[in-house]
């Protein structure tokens, strides 16, 4: 069901709530990284100061300067590791339009969904947004320690946030968020399956940046495909 789920959502890639969608979340993920960062040179300036007193060489003006330019180097090595798994949380706020739009193409018979509430879309965005960052800074360690399979280590983590929170978006337009919890695990391996394919782009910059919405629509369909085989199964 991965590879149909996926060229469908490839045949919509032009609609106008997807590139709506897509745009709002790169454009929130660059001023939370903008902001981060700025609130890491008003700590380091307020910190140092202007003039620091080294032992033995006495008072200098340079590390303050010398701070800030290894914080936006450091800023931009976590920022290519973060960015997308930052823009996949944060998109999952507006994902909800996606899944609509899937719907509204691929199954209009559909009754009306029941939209999930914002402060309960910016809680679990907090949540994810936090599980992910922690997730990807650990996973540092081990693409060190294990070099050569760093890439697999990246694809299979983020291949399974990605689809856990993806699938549990989807199914909770219908489900309720118990039984959409309780059917992403009897489909663990599968929705695990399809977030690997959605975390594969993710090491192909630009391109990368389209992972939070194909992941929403595709994860749309899985869940109904998922639900009209449920009966005979």
């Amino acid at each position: 069901m991965i590879f149909p789920a996926f060229l469908k959502t490839l045949g919509q890639i032009g609609d106008p709530r997807f590139r709506r969608v897509l745009l709002l979340g790169i454009g929130l993920t660059l001023a939370l990284l903008v902001a981060v960062y700025a609130g890491v040179l008003w700590l380091i300036h307020a910190t140092v100061g202007d003039t620091t007193v080294l032992p033995f060489i006495g008072e200098v003006t340079w590390v303050g300067d010398l701070l800030s330019g290894a914080s936006l180097l450091l800023m931009m090595v976590l920022s290519a590791f973060l960015m997308v798994p930052v823009a996949s949380a944060i998109t999952s706020m507006f994902l909800d339009e996606v899944a609509q739009a899937v719907e509204d193409r691929h199954y209009p018979s559909l009754p009306p969904a029941s939209p999930v509430p914002l402060g309960e879309a910016i809680k679990d965005t907090v949540n994810f947004l936090g599980v992910i960052i922690g997730a990807n800074l650990l996973a540092l360690i081990l693409y060190v320690i294990f070099t050569p399979f760093a890439l697999f280590i990246f694809w299979g983590l983020n291949g399974y946030l990605l689809g856990m929170e993806y699938f549990q978006l989807a199914a909770m337009r219908r489900e309720g968020r118990e039984e959409a919890k309780q059917l992403r695990k009897r489909h663990r391996l599968t929705i695990w399956a399809a977030g690997v394919l959605m975390a594969m782009p993710l090491s192909v910059p630009l391109v990368n940046l389209l992972v939070p919405v194909l992941g929403a629509a595709t994860f749309t369909h899985i869940y109904h495909t998922i639900r009209r085989r449920a009966p005979s199964g």
